[in-house]
Order: C-alpha cells, then sequence, then structure tokens
C-alpha cells in the first residue's frame, strides 16, 4: 500500500504549492492569500523513487473552538489521525510565529512521525534560515523552496526511507488467495446494497441516505467454489459537497482500496446522468491500472427512454473505459449480479495474464507492419522485439531504438492491439519502451 503523506501547517506556508509540486499537478489552488484551501486535496506523487499519497489540509488552526476555521482544523486533524508521515510546514521569510508553536505542541502529542520543513527557502543559507525553527522541538529542520523546487527530491527521498518496499511477488499471492474486488461509486448508487446481495446476507449497512458507508471495509466469502474478498467503499462526493472531516478523509481510504484491489466495480446509478465525479472514478482507477467492471445500478427503476439516455452518456463521459464491460443490474431485486461475477473472474484472469515472448514480439511486428510509428525527424522509431514486465495490469516492454519519440497516439494503438491479440477483456495496459544505445550516435 502506498504510504500517506499529509502536508500541514497554518495558511499560507505554501502547502498547496508543494502539493502540487509532488503531484505535478495544479489540483490545489495557489495564491498570495492566506486560507485559499479550505478543503481537502489528494494525489498520488510520483517525485521519489516511489508512488505515495499527498494530502493536502486547510490551515490548520489547534485552537480554534467555533466557525468556518474550527472545521477546517476538524478535517486537518482527522487527516493527522490517518498519515503514515506528516510533513509540518513553515515559513522561513516570516519566520518563527505563536502560531506555529501552537501547531507544534499539537503534532508533539500524535503518535505520528513528523518531518519540519522550512519552505520558502530560495536564494538564502539554508542553515541560517532553519536555525530558529529548532525551537520547535521537532527533530531536524529541512530548507526547501515548494515554488522553485529546490530541496524537494532529497525531502522525499529521506520521508520514503522509512517505509519498505513493496514486495515484488504481490501478484502471486493475490492469484493464490483469489481476487481482491473493491466496489466504489458516488453516494447511494447501491454500493452497500450489492455486497449485500453478492453475500447473501446483511453484511453492511445499507440505508437510503447518501454517506451511510464510512471506511472501507473488506470481507472474505465464496462464491462458486472460489475464494474472493469484496471490498466495500464509502461514495466519493465532489469536493465542495463534503463537510464533515470522517466523511472527507473516506476519500482517501477510497483510494487506497483501489490501489489494494484487483478488480474495481465501479457502480452508476441509471436514474441520475454520469457526473464528473463518475469520470474522476474511472479515471483514478485507469491510473492505478486495476481491472474493471461497471455496473449500472437500479436499471429496473428506469423507462426505455431513460436507458437509452444513460448508454448514451456512458459512452460519451466514459468512453476511455472502452476495455471494461458494462453490466445493467439490479441490486436489490438480484438481477444481473451472476454476469458481474463472471466478469469480475474475466477481468483478473487477463489482469494476471502470462503472455509468451515470442507471441508478443509477433504481435509486435505485425502491428508495425501494418502501421509504422511516425518520424521523428531524420529516423524513425525502431520497434524490435517485446516480452511482459508484469501483472495487475499487464506491463509490456518493447525495446528498440529511438523510443522516446513514438508518439502517445501510437501507444495507444499498440495496447488496443495487444489487448485485441490477447482477447484482455476488463483490463489496462501498460507499455514501456527501452531503447538499445547507438554506440556510434555521436561520432562522425
Amino acid at each position: 500500500m502506498k504510504p500517506t503523506i499529509v502536508l500541514v501547517g497554518r495558511p499560507n506556508v505554501g502547502k498547496s504549492t508543494l502539493f502540487n509540486r509532488l503531484t505535478r499537478s495544479r489540483d490545489a489552488l495557489v495564491a498570495d492569500q492566506p486560507g485559499l484551501t479550505r478543503d481537502r486535496h489528494y494525489g498520488i506523487g510520483r517525485l521519489g523513487s516511489r508512488d505515495y499519497l499527498v494530502v493536502d489540509t486547510a490551515g490548520f488552526d489547534p485552537v480554534a473552538r467555533d466557525g468556518i476555521v474550527h472545521e477546517m482544523a476538524r478535517q486537518a486533524e482527522q487527516a493527522i489521525a490517518e498519515a503514515d508521515v506528516l510533513l509540518f510546514l513553515v515559513d522561513g521569510r516570516s519566520g518563527l510565529s505563536p502560531h506555529d508553536e501552537e501547531i507544534a505542541v499539537y503534532l508533539r502529542r500524535c503518535d505520528r512521525p513528523v518531518q519540519l520543513v522550512v519552505n520558502k527557502a530560495e536564494g538564502r543559507d539554508q542553515g541560517v534560515v532553519a536555525a530558529e525553527f529548532h525551537a520547535l522541538g521537532l527533530g531536524e529542520p529541512l530548507a526547501i523552496s515548494a515554488a522553485h523546487g529546490d530541496g524537494v527530491r532529497a525531502l522525499i527521498d529521506e520521508v520514503l526511507e522509512a517505509f519498505p518496499e513493496p514486495a515484488d511477488d504481490a501478484g502471486e499471492d493475490d492469484a493464490s488467495r483469489g481476487p481482491r474486488v473493491a466496489i466504489v461509486g458516488r453516494p447511494n448508487v447501491g454500493k452497500s446494497t450489492l455486497v449485500n446481495t453478492l453475500l447473501g446476507e446483511e453484511r453492511v449497512i445499507a440505508f437510503d441516505m447518501p454517506g451511510t458507508t464510512r471506511d472501507a471495509i473488506a470481507i472474505p466469502f465464496e462464491r462458486g467454489g472460489r475464494n474472493y474478498t469484496l471490498i466495500d467503499t464509502a461514495g466519493l462526493r465532489r469536493r465542495g459537497k463534503v463537510f464533515e472531516s470522517v466523511e472527507k478523509f473516506s476519500v482517501v481510504k477510497t483510494l487506497q482500496a483501489i490501489e489494494q484491489a484487483n478488480v474495481v466495480v465501479l457502480v452508476l446509478d441509471a436514474s441520475q446522468d454520469i457526473a464528473d465525479q463518475d469520470a474522476h472514478i474511472a479515471g483514478f482507477v485507469v491510473e492505478a491500472g486495476r481491472a474493471l467492471v461497471v455496473a449500472v445500478n437500479k436499471w429496473d427503476d428506469v423507462d426505455d427512454y431513460r436507458r437509452e439516455r444513460i448508454k448514451l452518456d456512458i459512452s460519451r463521459k466514459l468512453g476511455f473505459l472502452g476495455f471494461a464491460r458494462v453490466h445493467h443490474v439490479s441490486a436489490l431485486k438480484r438481477q444481473g449480479i451472476g454476469a458481474i461475477m463472471k466478469s469480475v473472474d474475466a477481468a483478473f484472469a487477463a489482469a494476471m495474464a502470462k503472455l509468451a515472448t515470442p507471441r508478443l514480439t509477433r504481435t509486435l511486428l505485425d502491428a508495425v507492419s501494418r502501421q509504422q510509428p511516425p518520424r521523428h525527424g531524420q529516423f524513425r522509431p525502431k520497434l524490435r522485439y517485446a516480452h511482459q514486465g508484469g501483472s495487475n495490469p499487464p506491463v509490456i516492454v518493447v525495446h528498440g531504438n529511438a523510443l522516446e519519440h513514438v508518439p502517445a497516439a501510437y501507444v495507444r494503438y499498440l495496447e488496443k492491439t495487444f489487448l485485441e491479440a490477447f482477447r484482455l477483456q476488463g483490463t489496462p495496459l501498460r507499455i514501456q519502451f527501452k531503447s538499445t544505445h547507438n554506440p556510434y550516435a555521436n561520432k562522425a
């Protein structure tokens, strides 16, 4: 499981800037104005040698007792409680403040590792700018510049040293234990009802109120002589619709459940239009490389016009899920449930498939013969052979020359070709390129 790094500190110390730097995104709003972040932002960091979850919190005031500042503090407190490591940011320009000291008192009481980070240290002597912050009693401060990237990589490398590398043989263990299936979707689409229907008993609370499920619940069960682990997750709401700290942090729990799963079942509500949040969830599943099955629930509650509209909506807004099977079901009336589990089995088998090197290479060369990659300047990338580099999702490593110039559109063409050739239904596929060094490239 990816370690969770939570950014805390008073307003306007650069937490959102560091979040954007770590996730290589612009998801968090950044401006020279305190208190701009009020909701929690989450993302995947890839700056260091490994992936990790990053959580950006609002400006933290541990002594706030009422108003929106108190609600923001409650969210930060819940994030702190669930963190694997905390990055406590302070402002190297304005220096140590009483607000920093209040936060430090709170963090010293928490049973969580804390790394003190002095931000905005660009152009200054790091030892001098960090000196006064030793008084916080949180160990050696590290001086960085989130805006310019100075010291950020060293910071993350040091933080991740405390976490073990993920095991390389996880795929084999998954295959022997059976698939882990995460049930995800927006609140009140029928996730817990689907879990109860699959289990044949009332194992999780199902209630007609959004947000009933607060945490990810793993439930082992057997169906048709095969072992599974179902993971019922809290509904992922739009950011502006989440107010309670416990519910907000359920987002991180859901993302972690997706990361731990082999197959994800994305539950949609046939009575509602496909929302941006549905696309965001699906995008995260694809980004995580997890096999996917789409279940359109409450199909019995809508008329023919609504059914055609939701099909069109799925093809238009979720067109990037062409590899996944779509099922129209009623979890409450047990309609279509068996088909979901057949697709889960097929998706799991595809995600764990062993792909023979000779056939991979033949498929690659056939694809190149039909359509060669475009030229880059005077040269055209040469794709020579391929082999499997991993599973869950399947990874195909392609060797050749000048492969760094293969465009994204051609990569998608290869992905589609391999998926069709090996009939890998229900799983995304990754292609990695390894270029052969030309010893004569720099010689006249």
